[in-house]
């Protein structure tokens, strides 16, 4: 998969949700979206 640039539009996903609900892009087309996440890997505990 090619990395994406500045304005580019993201590929269709789905990933699930903090509440294990499957959540998908289409669902939020037309709309900004702002995505965050912690890698466990560098979070302690």
């Amino acid at each position: 998969m090619a990395l994406l640039n500045v304005g580019d539009s993201a590929p269709d996903f789905a990933i699930p949700n903090q509440n294990g609900i499957t959540t998908a892009l289409e669902q939020f087309r037309g709309h900004y979206v702002v995505m965050w996440w912690y890698p466990k890997a560098d979070t302690p505990g």
